[in-house]
């Protein structure tokens, strides 16, 4: 997979995005990520990319010429371009499961200030993605998050295939507890049947522990499974 950002910011997602698994999965082929500064394709000898609205308002908007540029210039016949936009549409593991097997190229729109010029949006955008009901500084670090979410799902880029399936949201509740040694840790010990060696007993008390952790925390989780 290769996936470009365009931001004013690019150095927020690629400093991110260098470092831990998603870093080794660069280092290893797995996937290939860059970051470009939409100041590159301004037309102006001021790289200019924004103006203020029209119609009055406070803040500023990036406008369509320098997104288009970059766009044209990134783009290949596979490409599926996203809007990082609080108005999008949530980030959900199925949508990051769906993005990393039917999608090889991805190019991701970083909106800052006021956002994006609609006319940019209407005509180069296939989607709109939100990671969350706030808004943020700058799109890149929103960008960061869902090349994160798709990546490690990507085939060899977690040491364990299995880890990415047994996820809080993959299998529609959250992940159950999860203990290591000592076995006791200022008076707090692990639950017995995790030494019992009984794996299907431990299967069966990791369901209840997920189902009772949806139950409590997540609830509309549970409606989403039932329909």
């Amino acid at each position: 997979m290769r996936i470009d950002i365009i931001s004013l910011f690019p150095q927020i997602a690629s400093g991110a995005l260098g470092e831990s698994m998603i870093g080794r999965a660069q280092e290893r082929g797995l996937v290939q990520i860059h970051s470009h500064n939409l100041r590159d394709w301004a037309q102006d000898k001021h790289r200019t990319t924004d103006d203020t609205p029209y119609g009055g308002g406070q803040g500023m908007v990036l406008k369509c010429e320098p997104v288009f540029a970059a766009v044209e210039a990134l783009r290949t016949p596979e490409a599926r371009v996203i809007y990082l936009s609080p108005g999008g549409t949530p980030l959900r593991h199925a949508l990051a499961a769906r993005l990393a097997a039917e999608h090889t190229h991805l190019i991701l729109l970083c909106g800052h200030y006021e956002g994006l010029d609609q006319r940019a949006i209407d005509l180069l955008v296939h989607e709109e993605i939100s990671i969350g009901d706030y808004v943020l500084t700058n799109g890149a670090i929103a960008a960061a998050v869902l090349t994160d979410a798709v990546v490690r799902l990507l085939p060899g880029v977690l040491g364990d295939a299995a880890s990415s399936a047994e996820d809080s949201f993959a299998t529609g509740l959250l992940e159950w507890p999860q203990y290591t040694r000592p076995v006791e840790f200022q008076g707090q010990r692990i639950p017995e049947i995790l030494l019992s060696g009984n794996h299907a007993a431990i299967l069966k008390w990791r369901q209840e522990q997920a189902l009772q952790k949806t139950r409590l925390r997540r609830p509309d989780l549970l409606g989403e499974a039932a329909s």
